[in-house]
Formats: C-alpha cells, sequence, structure tokens
C-alpha cells in the first residue's frame, strides 16, 4: 500500500461508526477505504447484500449497472435500504444524463446516504451542480471517466465537497482508444494520483477489474497501488478479500516500518532522509491499526523496501 507522509494525517482518520443498525460492524472511513464495492440497485436482496459485505465501501449503483428501464425499481430499492437503517454510497448519473434529476431527487428525499459518487465527472461545474443541488450536505467522489476529465483532474479534485477522485477506466479506454494495459493506462492514472495530492485529497481509487481470474485482480491492484492509487472499484463481492490485501500494508512493509522506528528510537535523527522514512513508517503503522492488521506479527528484521 503506497502510504506515506503525504497520506500519515488520513490514515489517523481511523475507522468511523457506521449509522447503520448497530448489529453491523464499523466500516473503514472513505478516506482510506480501499475496496469499494458496486451493487446495482437493481439487485435482488439489495439491502442484504449492502449489510452482508465485507468492502470497506458499498456503493449502490443507480447509473451503467441499471438498465433504464429498471432504474424506477432500483431507486425504490435504494429508499427502501436506507429507511433501513443502511447507509451506502450511492452512484447517480452524470448532470447530463436524463437520469441525473430523478437520481437527485431520491437522495433529496429518501433519507441520509453515506455519500455519493458522480459519474463520467468532466470539469469543476458538474461538481458544481451536484453540490449546489444538493446544498453541500453529502461528501462527493468524482468518476474520471474521459479524455477532457483526465485534463481537468486538478480542478475537479479542487470543487467543493470532492473528497475522493476515481478512475473510470472502461469508459475512458473507450473514450480514448487506450488499451487495457498498465502502461496504456499509466498517464491517466498518474494524472488523479497528482492531482488528488495538489489538492490534499486521498489517493483516487481505481477502476475495476473484469476477468475473474484473482491473480489478475491482485497483479492489477499491485500496479495501481504502486503508481499512487489507494482504492478500487469491485464489481463482485468475491474481489473485495483480494482487493483488501493488495492495498494493506504487506508484512515485508509493516517489519521495515518497525525497523524504522526502533532504529530512530535508538539513535535518534541521522540525517535529513529519515523525516520521510519516519513519517512513512508511521503512516503504515496507522494503516495497520486502521485495517486490523497485526503489525508485531510482521517480524522484526531489516530490510531494504524503501
Amino acid at each position: 500500500m503506497p502510504v506515506g507522509p503525504e497520506t500519515s494525517g488520513v490514515v489517523e482518520a481511523g475507522r468511523t461508526a457506521s449509522a447503520a443498525p448497530a448489529a453491523l460492524p464499523a466500516t473503514v472511513d472513505p478516506s482510506v477505504a480501499r475496496s469499494w464495492l458496486l451493487v446495482p440497485g437493481s439487485a435482488d436482496g439489495l439491502a442484504h447484500r449492502i449489510a452482508a459485505s465485507a468492502a470497506d465501501v458499498v456503493v449502490v449503483d443507480l447509473e451503467d449497472g441499471v438498465a433504464a428501464a429498471d432504474k424506477p425499481a432500483a431507486r425504490d430499492a435504494l429508499a427502501e435500504a436506507v429507511g433501513s437503517g443502511l447507509r451506502p454510497w450511492v452512484r447517480i448519473a452524470d448532470v447530463a444524463s436524463d437520469h441525473w434529476s430523478a437520481d437527485v431527487a431520491l437522495l433529496r428525499e429518501c433519507g441520509p446516504v453515506a455519500g455519493v459518487v458522480l459519474a463520467k465527472v468532466e470539469s469543476d461545474r458538474d461538481v458544481r451542480t451536484l453540490h449546489d443541488a444538493l446544498g453541500g450536505a453529502l461528501p462527493l467522489v468524482a468518476l474520471v471517466e474521459s479524455a477532457r476529465g483526465i485534463e481537468a483532474a486538478l480542478e475537479i479534485a479542487e470543487a467543493p465537497g470532492v473528497t475522493r477522485l476515481a478512475f473510470g477506466s472502461g469508459d475512458f479506454r473507450r473514450d480514448t482508444g487506450a488499451a487495457d494495459d498498465p502502461l496504456a493506462l499509466l498517464f491517466a492514472r498518474s494524472r488523479l494520483v497528482c492531482a488528488s495530492r495538489a489538492a490534499g485529497l486521498p489517493g483516487p481509487v481505481d477502476g475495476p477489474t473484469v476477468p475473474r481470474d484473482p491473480a489478475t485482480l491482485a497483479e492489477a491492484s499491485r500496479h495501481a497501488a504502486s503508481v499512487g492509487m489507494t482504492g478500487r472499484l469491485c464489481l463482485r463481492e468475491e474481489q473485495v478479500a483480494t482487493v483488501n490485501a493488495a492495498l494493506s500494508p504487506s508484512a515485508v512493509e509493516l517489519a521495515w516500518a518497525r525497523d524504522v522506528l526502533e532504529t530512530l528510537e535508538r539513535h535518534g535523527i541521522r540525517d535529513g532522509s529519515d523525516l520521510p522514512r519516519i513519517a512513512r513508517a508511521e503512516a503504515l503503522l496507522g494503516a495497520a491499526e486502521v485495517f486490523g492488521l497485526d503489525a508485531d506479527a510482521a517480524g522484526r528484521h531489516r530490510s531494504d523496501y524503501a
């Protein structure tokens, strides 16, 4: 997990209590959430799928995951789930869509949701339109899915209400003709990472992996992490564990972090390179606490990890 000095404060956010029924576990703060599971609003047993998911964040999808004819029923199902005390995130249609107004009306009427993922964001105007329509009441994740959106990444990241950027990799490839290849998508991912950092946001959420092979998903998630992305959209519940593992500190990273801090305790600051190393070590151990990992089990040995 690429946690560095720039994210150490975010990691300290820790876990926050969910507003869902008391029987549900606490959820990971969206600022550090790794797995973002998209569940179609038209799915059977929507409330159960929300409550039973192991994902850090569950996003009820009212956009591309739902056929046009099924959208009214999907909105009704979401309202029923929220009425039962669940507080998922919701992905809604883009501001130019015929479905945007109905999605926004639902958010105003159905009761509290945790936040909104706005699809196909291409400028800060898109974000401001939604922000104003909701009175600034909800945190927003801006899903960037086109060349225009990538070019406007910084202004989108700095728009009011935006708490994180996300990469709509499938639509981006359709828009640009880019291959589904790490090198072909490297610029877009890096642009979102740099824009997020410049705007003071956590690392962005990467797009989903469609193939069902867990090894492919793990490799893709590790690549995204190496670029600086800290979350990933998931299309199926079985992807959650793989994504969470790939975007969490590894045993090697945690052992390195412990060694750095123990060396500091013994010898103090030795040179200018120690400060960023210390901040990174503290962030890694903070992430381990947030995600419920046993840092002590990582062992105590020196590593050339960083």
